[in-house]
């Protein structure tokens, strides 16, 4: 493993409070039952990041993320505020992407203007569907047309680059509603679309509480005639739920994530992965989760923290890797993680052979069987199937039945 040169570095900022928390939610997310401490939460998280900066010395930023939680409850003074003593620590890329998420409420959607005026120049609206009766089931607090209407708000504050997130396979959904959803959001003309399944996941209450959801064949029709739906308007999926719209590049802080660049994390419970070419480790943190322990100042703002080990490498790239439509460049795996392509050749061969990627010189790519089943490529690249040779430095792929 030899680290020679750095991928890009984005920022992710966590804020953890909602209105209200959504069933389906298991982001680190708490419901609003005080006011919030705007102020003294910007404070923490300048003094989060500078402390990170030991770790990233010399290098600019490339993307900035604002996620939560709803980061649309601070006020617009507040990210401008926030945004100017990251400034001052750190240098930006020209014309950077920064992104915030923001629900459609009319509340949030009145605070557009001044978020553009802060310099947030890319809004992610969490729109999930213009359907009344799916957004009451998954606990929404915005009706369709508040979800439309902050759309052209946003676009009036200025905004030339919107994002929407919509989700399908909703409780007794349609593939027709799943449809109507998509046609509405694409109408809107919005530069990316974020088109995703609903999922029940662990800690959350519709795990504990299964709404009807549709069968797995339904839900299969719903993705396949909704990806037709957006190719037809020329919307083109780079990774596996996001899709820009023709003559639009795809979301630059989305592509740092798949392919495997650098990204610190600052806010209660944001996670970060830092690559040292002084130090040749790569390294994964996790700041404290509640709120509470996040804002003591009498606390370390960190949680957890961990060197990624080498043979875990091949699985934590591939993971990311392997879900971009495209694939990435060969070349790639050795600038981001210090490994030899040739460290993965029987495992990339195997894998080739059960037709889920292809490989050359230049790209590796997943097959349409790979892309559609991306654990089972994964299992290649899992480390109880890989070993080290410790002589030569090389992984190998162990015999998989």
């Amino acid at each position: 493993m030899t680290i020679t040169s750095l991928p890009p570095l984005s920022l992710y900022i966590h804020t953890p409070w909602c209105v209200q928390k959504c069933p389906y939610c298991d982001f680190n997310s708490h419901q609003l039952k005080t006011t919030i401490p705007e102020q003294e939460y910007i404070d923490r998280l300048l003094f989060d990041l500078e402390q990170e900066l030991p770790e990233i010395w010399g290098r600019s930023l490339n993307s900035i993320f604002i996620g939560g939680g709803t980061p649309s409850l601070f006020s617009g003074k507040s990210y401008e505020r926030l945004l100017s003593g990251i400034r001052a620590l750190l240098p930006f890329h020209a014309d950077m992407e920064i992104t915030m998420e923001a629900n459609p409420g009319t509340v949030e959607a009145d605070k557009f203007n001044e978020f553009y005026q802060a310099g947030i120049n890319r809004i992610s609206i969490g729109v999930q569907s213009f359907n009344n009766q799916f957004l009451k089931v998954l606990g929404r607090i915005h009706d369709g047309s508040e979800a439309s209407r902050a759309y052209q708000i946003a676009r009036e504050a200025g905004f030339k680059n919107i994002n929407l997130d919509l989700m399908y396979a909703l409780p007794q959904q349609t593939v027709q509603q799943a449809l109507n959803d998509l046609k509405m959001a694409i109408e809107l003309a919005p530069e990316h679309l974020s088109w995703y399944q609903l999922t029940l996941e662990p800690n959350t209450l519709f795990y504990h509480q299964p709404p009807p959801l549709p069968d797995d064949e339904l839900t299969c029709d719903m993705a396949e005639q909704g990806i037709e739906l957006l190719t037809k308007h020329e919307y083109q999926q780079y990774e596996v739920s996001a899709y820009s719209s023709a003559g639009h590049y795809p979301s630059t802080h989305n592509l740092n994530y798949w392919q495997f660049g650098d990204y610190l994390g600052i806010g209660a419970g944001a996670h970060g992965k830092i690559t040292r070419a002084d130090t040749q480790t790569i390294t994964r943190k996790s700041k404290k989760r509640n709120p509470k322990d996040y804002l003591d100042t009498n606390k370390a703002v960190i949680d957890k923290q961990q060197q990624i080990l080498k043979e875990e490498l091949p699985l934590e790239f591939m993971m990311n890797a392997m879900r971009l439509k495209d694939g990435v460049p060969t070349a790639l795996f050795f600038q981001t993680t210090g490994l030899l392509i040739s460290q993965i050749e029987n495992a990339l061969t195997e894998a080739e052979k059960q037709g889920l990627l292809t490989k050359d010189h230049d790209y590796i790519r997943p097959t349409e069987q790979g892309y559609r089943f991306l654990n089972e490529l994964l299992t290649f690249f899992m480390p109880e199937n890989i070993f080290i040779n410790s002589n030569q430095d090389t992984i190998k792929i162990k015999r998989l039945d």
